[in-house]
């Protein structure tokens, strides 16, 4: 493909964000990042008394509270028909330069990606919603900004900001190191086929899954909750690591990521996922595989005879309570057990928990010995289940393997200008540093269009995004006559969901959050009008304080605050 065709191409995939784009272009995820660290929105969270103190705080307290305000501001959102749809063959058109069509199914979720085992059990498609898409159609599964996140109060039944799992990412990687301060250095964001997620390289590490945290604690308790955080990595490969110093992909030959840099992410996420045996893990292995624990009895002496009781049934009395039969508030869980529960014969086929703990305290098993397997493989010898598919289901919860991209595949390439930035700077010295090293920085070079900053960057990549990728109004419009339509975009609160000069909103969230500057409302009409005929001569002509859209006769006028600099707008070629 032609340079110029892929720098264009590559400048107005950093405006929509699409899942697609991040995959073929995967600089952008870093980009967005950048985009909301110069936004003036994550700043302003310093101010919020709910942070007051923060700077006293260690790194992990200092995280917490950051959770905290997501929790409390942001909620999960994959309601794929927000930002429209497209089809597989356009993408796959549009994109054949790029990557080969095989490659790209077997990677990506909107192309029929299935993942392991795992995901065919699940039925991935009908748990992400990509069922109801037939043949061709899939949805266009943006990214938003910051802003974007925050304008989803504007629409029906969203009591607050939210985001899909790339902006939670995203969002957090900020925020991390705008509010938390934690040094970008120490900051990894990962992505799958089907999440994205990041490390926090602080104390034994954490994960960020969507609005939450994962401790290494967290990610061995057994819990609900740190199963479905273990999902992503124990079932998918991981297709991107991005960093500061640049980033990884399983289907790119080149990285730009420092070598060692990824060497040391790559330790101790595989330190994180790795945990050695103890009773206390024993415990929780049960607790996480519920099938299981049909296996397994718990003995308890009363009035000096021993009983015993159902597994199944002690691990009920913990739902909803404060104690845990695996850790040290045992004993006030069984004052809260039923003794109708137990009973004094010893139950058929089932093993007896608290003889395979001390086991395991007595042996400290290594997982990764085979000797010592023969010997968990007799402990859990069991009329009830196979012994090798327990030990197997044991070593893999102890022992998770991520499926990152091989180092040695790879071709580092250096040169790639530092970010140079760090907590103590001030925005305004942040955003002049990711100017002055635009030219070295693929990420940085991209991070003012996906700010969709006008002012910094040149018009026809927005315009592109603009015309090309913004489905929703069109067909939300699509009963309204000329007049109609402009009569109801001049109606909308002339506010823009970017607060700052020369940085404007696409078609689609202007329709989606009902609201936009002057610039953004022309810009809207504008599209849907090609919309309903390509051919149409389309002009804007954008003064500092108002955007004129001309096509044939018709002609509207709309007063904007944006201070764009004047120029005339016309529909980009496909």
């Amino acid at each position: 493909m032609h340079d110029n065709k892929r720098d264009l191409e590559r400048k107005s995939s950093a405006v929509t964000l699409s899942d697609m784009e991040v995959f073929i272009f995967p600089e952008l995820i870093y980009s967005l990042v950048l985009a909301n660290i110069m936004s003036p929105r994550i700043w302003r969270w310093r101010d919020d008394p709910w942070f007051d103190g923060l700077a006293r705080m260690k790194p992990y307290r200092r995280i917490l509270r950051l959770k905290q305000y997501i929790m409390d501001h942001y909620i999960f959102n994959l309601d794929l028909d927000t930002w429209g749809l497209t089809t597989k063959q356009k993408e796959i058109e549009r994109f054949r330069g790029f990557i080969d069509e095989d490659t790209l199914a077997r990677s990506n979720a909107l192309f029929g990606y299935e993942g392991d085992k795992y995901y065919f059990d699940i039925d991935i498609r009908t748990h992400f919603g990509l069922d109801k898409y037939e043949g061709d159609v899939i949805p266009y599964w943006k990214t938003e900004t910051v802003e974007a996140m925050d304008a989803f109060v504007h629409k029906p039944d969203y009591p607050s900001g939210a985001g899909e799992c790339v902006s939670l990412a995203t969002l957090y990687a900020a925020a991390l190191f705008i509010v938390a301060r934690i040094p970008l250095k120490d900051i990894y964001l990962m992505a799958t086929p089907l999440h994205s997620q990041n490390l926090i390289d602080v104390d034994d590490g954490i994960l960020t899954n969507n609005r939450r945290l994962v401790t290494k604690n967290m990610w061995f308790n057994g819990t609900a909750l740190s199963a479905q955080a273990r999902r992503a990595l124990e079932n998918e490969r991981v297709t991107l690591v991005a960093h500061e110093t640049g980033c990884i992909h399983t289907v790119y030959r080149q990285a730009t990521i420092d070598p060692s840099i990824y060497a040391h992410f790559s330790d101790r996420l595989r330190g994180f996922l790795r945990t050695p045996l103890s009773k206390e893990i024993l415990g929780s292995f049960l607790r996480h595989d519920r099938g299981i624990q049909k296996c397994f009895q718990f003995r308890l002496p009363i009035h000096g005879v021993d009983h015993y009781a159902p597994m199944e049934r002690i691990f009920a009395y913990e739902h909803g309570g404060p104690y845990n039969i695996t850790d040290n508030t045992r004993d006030k869980l069984l004052a809260e057990v039923d003794m109708e529960e137990f009973q004094e014969r010893r139950l058929p086929s089932r093993i007896v928990l608290n003889d395979l703990e001390d086991f395991v305290s007595g042996n400290s098993p290594d997982m990764h010995d085979a000797g010592d397997v023969e010997g968990l493989k007799r402990e859990f010898a069991s009329d009830c289940l196979s012994a090798d598919i327990a030990i197997e289901s044991l070593r893999k919860f102890c022992c998770t393997e991520p499926r990152l991209p091989e180092a040695q595949d790879k071709e580092f390439v250096g040169g790639t200008a530092p970010l140079g930035i760090d907590p103590d700077m001030s925005r305004e010295e942040i955003i002049e540093r990711v100017e002055s090293i635009g030219t070295g920085n693929e990420a940085a070079a991209m991070a003012f269009y996906a700010c969709r900053d006008l002012n910094r960057t040149e018009p026809e990549p927005f315009l592109k995004a603009a015309f090309q990728r913004n489905p929703v109004a069109v067909r939300g419009a699509r009963e309204m006559s000329a007049e109609e339509l402009a009569e109801k975009i001049a109606a909308l609160p002339g506010e823009s969901i970017y607060d700052e000069p020369g940085r404007l909103a696409q078609p689609d969230e202007v329709w989606n959050f009902g609201r936009g500057d002057g610039a953004e409302k022309a810009l809207l009409l504008a599209s849907v009008l090609h919309g309903r005929d390509n051919d149409a001569d389309i002009r804007l002509i954008v003064e500092n304080s108002a955007v004129t859209l001309k096509t044939g006769s018709f002609e509207r006028r709309f007063s904007s605050s944006k201070g764009l600099r004047n120029q005339t707008w016309a529909v980009p070629e496909s």
